[in-house]
This record gives C-alpha cells, structure tokens and sequence, in this order.
C-alpha cells in the first residue's frame, strides 16, 4: 500500500505543512506546481529532499488560483486546461531532473480533483495534458471516476486512491469541507479506517454505509491539523496489521 501526501504547498513567505517530516513517513510525494501553491523554491527543495529519501515525485496540478488554494471551482475551457497541466507537470519535473529524479506520476488538486471525478470534459483535459508532455504517464485518482475512464480510453494507467482523513457521501465522493465532518482529525479513527481501506478495500460513509475503494493509495493532506501525527499512526497501523508499505508506482 502506498501512502501520499500533498507537499510543497507553502509559498513565499507562507509556510503551510511540515513537509520534511511527512517526507520520512510517506512513499509518494505530490508536489504543488505554482498554480494553487508552491514557488520555485519550494518545489526545488521539496524534489531535493523527496529524492534524497526515495519518494516518488507526483505532480500536484491545479486550478490557476493561489488566493483561494485551488479550492474554488472555476470555469476553465478544456483546451486552456490541458495547457495548463502540461505546464505545471512541465515545471515540476524540471526540478525533479535537477534533483536526479523524474515526475513519475499526476494527481489534480482541490476543486480540479472534484470536478474531473465527474465532468468528463475536464477530465479528459487532464488526460490530454498529460498525454502532450508524456503519454503513459500515471494518474493518480478517485476509483470509479471520470479521471480513470479517459485515463483508460487514452490507455493510461489510472490508480485509484483514498482519504484516509476525509469523510465520504454514499456515491463514493469526498463530502465537501465546507460541511462539518468532512475532515477528519481523530488520530484513532483515521488509523482504523486506512487499515480498513488498506485490507479490506472498504470504508465507511458519513450515512453510514460500505463503500467498496480497492485503493492503491492512502491519501493525508499535509495540510490537515495533526497531519504529521496522522500519518504516523496510519503507518504503525498499517505496519501492525501486516501491510506491505510501498510507492504504487514502483508496485506497477
């Protein structure tokens, strides 16, 4: 099982995360390009620091919206959008290169990720800006959604992932956050629930049924109160109850 963090989300004088000990815990790192957070320097040091410790780099692309940390729908015509995938996957991996690495993979972030789990248009943008800068590259994505079934019309591997701290609608949805409940921060509960989506493939949603997930990986926000701590557990569960703890990308 993989477990990813989203990392290099600080900017400027803005400081967001603890990316260099959620560094030592995770196996695959999904970097901020610029467009939601992340400056050159940021996404330097962050591929610096991933590949000195084995990470595997994903580009962390977004909504051009730094004000509102990607999390604001936008309205974005789907050929400017493929654009800007490339460009932010093209940013990154510059630095990944400088750092004797690669990006090796593709996440959406925020409102980009919600929207194209289910508009097939900006998926299928998604998947065409990763198919300009390299075809094959993987994307990381909800199981089930709009992101895998373009990834694989276009003959892509799509991986599907889980929130370990995020609560979920009986569609298989992250419920949004600006509902309460829709993050998670009790250390126990969330440890519980990555073993569960880890051995069993299931998680429970907020209405309290049984969502089948079958991840490949077990997403905590490096910018979630605790976050550090969070992932601490889910790996010393996860390492208790037996599960082999590895990037799915090198698991390919």
């Amino acid at each position: 099982m993989d477990l990813n963090s989203d990392l290099g989300e600080g900017f400027g004088a803005w400081k967001m995360g603890d990316d260099d000990a959620m560094l030592d815990i995770v196996t695959s790192a999904n970097v901020a390009c610029g467009f939601h957070a992340g400056d050159p320097s940021v996404m330097r040091r962050v591929c610096e620091r991933a590949a000195e410790r084995g990470v595997v780099i994903g580009a962390h692309v977004a909504y051009r919206d730094l004000a509102g940390f990607g999390r604001r729908a936008m309205d974005v015509a789907p050929a400017d959008l493929a654009d800007d995938v490339l460009y932010q996957i093209g940013a990154l991996d510059a630095f990944a290169r400088a750092a004797g690495t690669s990006v090796r993979y593709v996440k959406p972030h925020g409102a980009l990720y919600n929207t194209a789990a289910v508009d097939p248009e900006q998926a299928a943008a998604v998947v065409e800006g990763i198919r300009r800068f390299r075809p094959g590259l993987a994307l990381l994505c909800p199981p089930g959604s709009e992101m895998a079934k373009q990834a694989e019309k276009a003959g892509f591997p799509a991986y599907a992932e889980a929130f370990a701290d995020r609560a979920y609608t009986s569609e298989g949805l992250l419920v949004s956050r600006k509902l309460p409940g829709a993050v998670l921060h009790d250390a126990d509960e969330v440890a519980e629930r990555a073993v569960a989506m880890a051995t069993t493939g299931k998680v429970v949603a907020a209405d309290g049924t049984e969502l089948a997930l079958r991840p490949h990986s077990l997403c905590v926000h490096g910018d979630t109160p605790g976050a550090v701590e969070l992932a601490r557990r889910i790996r010393a569960g996860l390492d208790a109850s037996g599960v082999h703890i590895g990037s799915f990308i090198e698991a390919a």
